[in-house]
């Protein structure tokens, strides 16, 4: 915070001889004290009489007391984008925008919707370097020691065809495959991806992560704010 200092300029009147005479200790006067005795060659048009608007006055305050702080206290936003939901400080709920009735959770060990509240459905997508995630999953707070215990998503490549798949598992920054990207779609909608397969939902195979080729992203992501992100279990 800065402070504002307030300065308040002096006036000096100097005597000059060959125009003004100066009082030279005056007359007593019946106390003892002494008045000055202007003398008989000053007019009241050679005095110099200072101006309203001369200086401000010291003692008054300044134009604006009250102003209100540039950025209000309170929750951050959920929109508040990467210094927010994505600063690795906050745990977000993620929801697919094109089924907001449905939350994404970690759940038999596998990234799935769910419409309850089942499984791991808070999430700190943590910065990794290079604009690279580990997304760690919580349970709820319940005190549980288990709960605060983070898992971290990692691709799962189940092989004979099959597509990847998203299970959650022991964080480890130095493996790939737990290494994802989020990035902003607008309006409050991210694409999840590892490496070049994104997030999406098949209505026959749940969430996948598969390669778009020329097909069109179908499948993008809301980051719900729900307040600072906990200290997992052991520090």
């Amino acid at each position: 915070m800065s402070k504002l200092k307030w300065v308040t300029g002096v006036a000096v009147l100097a005597c000059s001889g060959a125009l003004v005479a100066c009082g030279d200790g005056g007359t007593p006067a019946a106390d003892g004290s002494a008045t000055a005795t202007p003398s008989g060659s000053v007019t009241p048009s050679d005095a110099v009489t200072p101006t309203a608007t001369t200086a401000p006055d010291p003692t008054a305050p300044p134009a604006s007391t009250s102003a209100s702080p540039s950025r209000p206290a309170g929750k951050p936003s959920a929109t508040a984008g990467a210094g927010g939901v994505l600063s690795g400080r906050r745990e977000v709920t993620i929801v697919r925008v094109q089924a907001a009735e449905s939350g994404v959770a970690l759940d038999g060990g596998a990234l799935v919707e769910v419409d309850d509240d089942s499984g791991r459905q808070l999430f700190v997508p943590t910065p990794a370097g290079g604009g690279k995630y580990l997304i760690k999953a919580y349970g709820r707070r319940d005190g549980h020691p288990a709960n605060d215990d983070p898992a971290c998503w990692q691709v799962l490549n189940p092989g004979n065809g099959k597509p990847l798949t998203v299970e959650g598992t022991a964080c480890d920054k130095s493996r790939p495959t737990q290494l994802f990207s989020i990035v902003s779609k607008g309006k409050g909608a991210y694409a999840i991806s590892n490496d070049s397969a994104f997030l999406q939902f098949s209505p026959s195979r749940g969430l996948i992560l598969e390669e778009l080729g020329d097909a069109p992203l179908r499948s993008t992501f809301r980051l719900v704010d729900n307040g600072p992100a906990r200290t997992p279990a052991g520090g």
